[in-house]
């Protein structure tokens, strides 16, 4: 059984996905590939760290996540390619690339290699708690990975549906690649019992670019918005409750520090990905795709641009008109990250998958969605729009048009609308409650979707010709 572990560890150091704590680049100080195998505590780390490598879909020079950032904008329409428009930006998804696909099931398929390995060893090569730590790490990037999958490929808002995320819960080999599609429940079921784990047993404190057990509850509370039972939403707002209470997250008193300032330093940061150590030189750097534009340029559109109307942020998330108009009319720079005049810096090129701001926005939508009190969602939102400078004054509009939002599709059409710009270009919630919103609010934002088909991407052609087991394509694609 070692040798199937050596292997895998082999595997994963000729393909650089192992790395150190400090940086996620760099292999084992030995770097004799045969004497990295899981055998105790100190290599079950170095195949963990593979895993994060992996979750942050890094290569030696960066972390690539920027379709983290831009898939999501992009379908929600308020990011587009600043030198023409391209398919996604009217929700025309059928010649979607696999984007989330592959990084997905390479994470995942590296965590289980964690998990195989960790189980097989007596707690006795492991200090205190370190094994079930290692494990519940493993079982957040897995249920990170899975849950992202049925986000974007699965039909995640119908519960009775069969076409769910192929669940992979082995390291795939030869014997086993061959397996269906599960069916929406099953797979929230699934990911619901990784998280699970991952709350129980996973570490307390990290450093914000590695998991914890309150990075666990704040993707439960994701997941569960989205199954949207009515037990659902009262899980989210006890977990929300717990987050908040713990004392171990703060809000950003200055909503432009987090990008401009403090980067992971952030208190408000739960969770996010840290870039390599020479991504901010890399002349394709995410941050250069932004101002002044490098191999790609990817912009604000008018959407965005309306959205701030009224709202101190749009005053530094927009910039200067697209000098490229010709290509992508009405479109400014997006500057959230990347400032114009300045170089890429290792905090525009951070990323931020959970911040403490979701989970104060989620639990407003969960209270109005439960049919709970909307005074109480209100001041939910209010505060945290005061860390954007809306404050309650006669001619604060943002500010306003909550107070005046006195019905639950009002305040969720409100609470969307801080979520949009609050979160985009971050980790998707800007699409999801976009897609969570009732279909007559979701078509006066969005027209280019009619259909639910569009809530979700075709399933890449090569999962059928290398899995013909999978089962269907989604509504509305083909499978050639």
């Amino acid at each position: 059984m070692k040798t199937i572990y050596k292997a895998v560890l082999m595997l994963l150091l000729l393909t650089g996905s192992i790395g150190c704590e400090s940086e996620l680049s760099a292999p084992p100080k030995n770097a004799k590939v045969e004497g990295n195998t899981i055998l105790d505590q100190a290599t079950s780390q170095i195949a963990l760290n593979g895993a994060y490598y992996n979750f942050a879909n890094a290569t030696a020079t960066r972390a690539n996540w920027q379709q983290h950032q831009l898939l999501p904008a992009t379908l929600a329409g308020y990011l587009g390619y600043g030198l023409g428009t391209g398919k996604l930006e009217e929700n025309r998804n059928e010649t979607a690339a696999s984007y989330y696909w592959d990084e997905s099931y390479k994470a995942i398929n590296a965590a289980n290699g964690v998990i195989s390995g960790v189980e097989l060893l007596p707690d006795n090569k492991f200090t205190g708690s370190k094994k079930k730590e290692i494990l519940a790490e493993a079982k957040f990037i897995r249920a990170y990975s899975h849950f992202k999958l049925l986000s974007f490929y699965g039909e995640w808002f119908n519960q009775n549906s069969t076409k769910g995320v192929l669940l992979r819960d082995k390291l795939s080999t030869l014997e086993n690649v061959q397996k269906k599609r599960s069916t929406v429940k099953e797979s929230y079921d699934f990911i619901l019992s990784d998280l699970d784990e991952a709350i129980s047993n996973a570490p307390d404190i990290n450093p914000n670019h590695y998991a914890t057990k309150w990075a666990a509850m704040a993707l439960k509370m994701r997941v569960l918005i989205n199954r949207g039972s009515a037990s659902d939403y009262e899980t989210v707002i006890a977990l929300a409750d717990q987050i908040i209470d713990s004392g171990k997250y703060q809000l950003e008193t200055n909503y432009q520090d987090i990008f401009r300032k403090n980067g992971l330093a952030s208190k408000e940061v739960i969770l996010g990905i840290k870039p390599q150590a020479s991504q901010a030189s890399d002349n394709y750097s995410k941050s250069r795709q932004y101002w002044p534009g490098a191999s790609a340029l990817y912009v604000a559109k008018k959407a965005l641009k309306d959205l701030y109307f009224g709202d101190p942020r749009g005053s530094w998330i927009i910039g200067s008109p697209n000098p490229y108009s010709t290509y992508s009319p009405n479109t400014n720079y997006f500057t959230k990250y990347q400032q114009e005049g300045l170089s890429a810096s290792v905090l525009s090129e951070t990323d931020y998958a959970i911040r403490l701001s979701e989970v104060y926005l989620l639990k407003a939508e969960a209270i109005v969605r439960s049919g709970g009190s909307l005074t109480s969602a209100r001041s939910l939102l209010h505060l945290v729009q005061s860390k954007s400078g809306i404050m309650a004054t006669t001619n604060n509009i943002p500010y306003l048009a909550a107070e005046a939002a006195d019905t639950a599709d009002k305040l969720l059409m409100e609470l969307y609308k801080e979520t949009a710009k609050n979160l985009v270009a971050e980790d998707g919630s800007e699409w999801m409650a976009l897609l969570r919103l009732p279909f007559n609010l979701l078509r006066q934002l969005r027209p280019t979707i009619t259909s639910q088909n569009q809530f979700i991407l075709p399933v890449p052609v090569t999962e059928f010709i290398n899995n013909p087991a999978f089962g269907e394509q989604n509504s509305g694609y083909s499978a050639n």
